[in-house]
């Protein structure tokens, strides 16, 4: 079986439908109800690009996608879908496959900066209203003005609290800052840390290239986002998958059309990406999605529902796989029909109808044909996968992750000087200056009273001009101390107080 001709999805009538090589990078969409076979298509594709030295980026949300990492084991239903769609020189083998996870639990740990996430992102992530999202907006242009670096939680906190206790200063650089609008984004930064999402925030930052890789064997590594758990937190999972999709567009250079993709991005539920996202996010992703094939990456959207991807973003996915939809309530049905007109129709087939027919393992399928022209819709029998269908075990993830070319490169934690520990530090400056303008004067009240309390009874002498008085004495001496091992365990003490609980 060679892939010279297209990726193999199945077969459609009396010949196979392939995916072009050349128009993959104009996106796709695989849709269908749950249980259709929407994640064998996927992982099939994934197999192909694998095949055609194409790295490939998808999240496993169900935990059963790192069976693409083993190879499969032929069974009667199988080898039966083999010679029902003649494959020629079918052999099941692994493909190469690079675990990841944001807490870093069954993968190497990714990492962005709070930086990198940016305003917009972060207050979609924390669910702010428009005068929050403000705030954190200066939070942003603060730190920039001042050369401070945001890369994790504390950073944000701290820039967010010194905020809180200077907002008159800010309210006249910046505008009005609300101490209660402050103490909203602190309790929303502790609700996520809460959650975990803490470990996702700083360094090192992940480097993109290192999902743009080849194995050895020529094939394209498949990185696997562990997910199961982190659907638990459906905003940071949203969050993550657009932070990324961003940073592709922006840091990958413009290559034009080529003869492959460089990257292929499959998004798993993708309607999270979309619930309540407010319209400058859609915008955004929308213009992603439209200029980010010029970067050589393609994106496919994996959901239930056609209706769950806006119609600006859906009239861009131009290679489709329609599994089965059931019809049981009136938004079904409106589903059902929109699916159907989305496709070339087949004078031949009843699109609508056959939609509701499917079995598992069936689609309708269009693809990008010459000059980028949708294909006739095909009722398509999908080919299965050369890999494990299903999970791989612990101990194949394990093996995995300590033979992968990046095993302990993103392990260990780095913590640079940055906004939270500049704003300590100014903190504990202004701190020691207090106290020890404080000591001193406290120093040269008790020497007053102790020399006016030791002056012999109606003596009015001078005192000659090269002696220094009891009080000069003293507060020298304080002075001094300031700096020694005494002064500097008083000024220890007040901190202690003053940043107690940070």
């Amino acid at each position: 079986m060679s892939e010279q001709a297209g990726i193999l999805i199945g077969k459609g009538g009396n010949q196979h439908v392939n995916l072009n090589l050349r128009f993959a990078n104009r996106h796709g969409l695989i849709a269908g109800a749950t249980g259709t076979g929407k994640t064998v298509s996927l992982q099939a594709i994934a197999e192909g690009f694998s095949r055609a030295g194409v790295p490939v980026f998808m999240a496993d949300i169900k935990g059963d996608l790192t069976g693409i990492s083993q190879a499969g084991a032929a069974n009667p239903k199988v080898e039966e879908r083999i010679a029902a769609i003649s494959i020629d020189n079918f052999k099941f083998e692994g493909y190469p496959s690079v675990l990841w996870d944001l807490s870093g639990q069954q993968g190497h740990p990714i990492r962005a900066t709070v930086t990198d996430i940016g305003p917009l992102l972060l207050s979609r992530l924390l669910e702010l209203n428009d005068t929050q999202e403000g705030l954190l907006n200066i939070a942003f242009k603060f730190a920039d003005d001042e050369g401070m670096l945001l890369l994790d939680f504390k950073d944000l906190r701290s820039i967010l609290q010194h905020m809180g206790e200077n907002a008159q200063d800010f309210q006249n650089a910046y505008g009005n800052v609300s101490s209660s609008s402050i103490g909203a984004i602190q309790r929303r930064l502790l609700v996520l840390e809460q959650q975990g999402a803490e470990s996702f925030f700083g360094e090192p930052a992940l480097d993109l290239w290192d999902f743009i890789r080849t194995a050895p064997n020529g094939y394209g590594n498949i990185n696997i986002l562990m997910a199961d758990k982190l659907m638990m937190t459906p905003r940071l999972y949203a969050t993550f998958l657009l932070w990324l999709l961003s940073e592709l567009f922006e840091n990958l250079p413009e290559v034009g059309d080529l003869d492959k993709p460089r990257l292929v991005f499959f998004f798993d539920e993708a309607h999270l990406l979309f619930n309540d996202a407010p319209k400058a996010l859609v915008d955004k992703v929308e213009q992603v999605v439209r200029l980010i094939r010029s970067k050589g990456v393609g994106v496919y959207f994996i959901t239930q529902n056609p209706l769950d991807i806006p119609d600006s973003i859906l009239g861009q996915l131009g290679n489709r796989i329609q599994h089965a939809l059931r019809a049981f309530t009136p938004r079904d049905q409106k589903a059902v029909k929109a699916a159907a007109d989305t496709f070339r129709a087949n004078p031949n087939l009843d699109t609508a109808e056959i939609i509701m027919e499917l079995g598992v393992g069936e689609a309708l399928v269009s693809v990008l044909e010459e000059k980028g022209i949708p294909s006739i819709v095909q009722r398509t029998m999908i080919r299965p996968p050369q890999s494990r269908i299903g999970p791989a075990t612990p101990e194949e993830r394990a093996n995995l992750i300590r033979q992968s070319p990046f095993a302990g490169r993103y392990d260990k934690i780095i913590d640079r000087e940055s906004a939270h520990e500049v704003l300590q530090a100014r903190a504990e400056k202004v701190a020691a200056e207090i106290a020890a303008d404080t000591q001193a004067k406290e120093f040269e009240k008790a020497a007053r009273r102790f020399e006016a309390s030791n002056a012999p009874q109606g003596s009015n002498a001078p005192r000659p001009s090269n002696r220094q008085t009891l009080t000069e004495t003293i507060v020298k001496s304080a002075a001094r101390s300031i700096s020694s091992n005494l002064g500097r365990q008083i000024v220890r003490g007040i901190l202690g107080s003053i940043f107690k609980g940070r």
